[in-house]
């Protein structure tokens, strides 16, 4: 049962991938440069370590991408978390327009607006390929900056780690009832549902994740996935590595960008801008799922013990998570307004996958086993 249950939430999505990837080169090639003497200078704050390579790597690329594009007229500087502002900081700096721009994830900062989870990742939510069927062709990108709007910002989807894994624990935790009192670092709307469940949130840092584990300040931590797992070295801080990351099946991050200073940008400018980001959705999907599998071997093969999420946990957390959504509708007419659209379109690209995808899936998959 359980096994059938896992293989019912495989999605590839090469035929989304090949549409953005299109969708991305059309706009790429579309974009002209405007003539312009003067050079423009931006700065850009990040979430994420330089060591978290795939993610800086494609950050700098896209910096890169808008030089070339611009004739080196159009410089942004990225740096890493800490340098600037801290990861959990990004959002309020580029709203001030002390910087402009930034690379994070909307996760961080639903106290300014619940409904922005619709743009990134929902428990028990949207595939990556889902997710981004949704944000281009499903009409949520406009809603969600529609919410940005109000809040002097400009977002642009650039990037995703792809499904995530339930994170290291330093203890096992079979039951609901093992989950109370647990601290566990844990952002986004994830962390309301596994607050229901009796555990202790915690929102810390990329940076701050290995030593809090370490000192026992924690008694487990999600990050990302394998391959950033394994950079941030978690192997050496806790035994126990659980799965799936029900909480973040699509964590999808962004760009946001001072709404002040989009205003201020040549329209071609602009263009080269959404051009960059959308490439970003791509490449650096595609090369966490090259990296992951090479690192999930890595993992085995210092010790890590793998396990899964109980069933007893997964329908207790798929409960509370939908309990929560309907409470948090019943309180924010905007977050009521997009939860209606998201379920909408979730019920039916669920519908598709499972009769294309998950068919294939289920047999391919059992098929190589045998």
């Amino acid at each position: 049962m359980q096994r059938r249950r896992l293989l019912q939430n495989l999605t590839l999505g090469a035929t989304g991938a090949i549409a953005l990837q299109q969708t991305a080169q059309a706009q790429i090639n579309s974009a002209v440069t405007p003539a312009s003497s003067t050079e423009i200078k931006w700065r850009m704050a990040t979430s994420w370590p330089r060591r978290n390579n795939i993610i800086f790597s494609a950050i700098k690329m896209f910096c890169e991408k808008v030089a070339t594009m611009t004739a080196g007229q159009f410089i942004i500087t990225p740096y890493e978390a800490g340098e600037i502002v801290s990861a959990l900081e990004v959002f309020s700096v580029v709203q001030s327009g002390e910087v402009d721009c930034g690379h994070t994830t909307s996760g961080y900062y639903l106290d300014q607006a619940p409904a922005l989870v619709f743009g990134t990742s929902l428990p028990f939510g949207l595939m990556p390929y889902q997710q981004y069927a949704w944000l281009y062709y499903g009409g949520g990108l406009e809603a969600i900056q529609s919410i940005y709007n109000d809040l002097g910002l400009v977002a642009l989807m650039a990037g995703s780690p792809g499904v995530q894994m339930g994170g290291w624990f330093n203890k096992t935790v079979d039951t609901v009832d093992d989950l109370k009192g647990l601290k566990m670092r844990l952002p986004g709307f994830g962390a309301r549902v596994m607050e229901q469940l009796g555990a202790e949130p915690v929102l810390l840092g990329v940076n701050d994740i290995a030593t809090a584990l370490d000192e026992g300040q924690i008694d487990a931590a999600e990050w990302q996935n394998p391959h950033g797992d394994e950079q941030l070295r978690l192997y050496e801080v806790a035994r126990y590595y659980y799965y799936p990351g029900w909480w973040e099946p699509s964590t999808t991050y962004e760009i946001l960008i001072n709404q002040e200073q989009w205003q201020q940008l040549p329209t071609a400018y602009q263009r080269i801008l959404q051009a960059a980001a959308s490439e970003m959705n791509l490449t650096i999907l595609a090369e966490f799922d090259a990296a992951n599998g090479r690192a999930l071997q890595n993992l085995i093969f210092r010790g890590v013990e793998l396990r899964p999420f109980s069933q007893d946990i997964l329908e207790a957390a798929h409960t509370a998570t939908f309990e929560l959504l309907e409470e948090t509708a019943g309180e924010d007419l905007s977050f009521q307004q997009l939860y209606q659209q998201w379920r909408q379109f979730r019920r039916q690209i669920f519908q598709w996958n499972q009769i294309n995808e998950l068919s294939f899936n289920r047999f391919s998959l059992q098929a190589d086993e045998s």
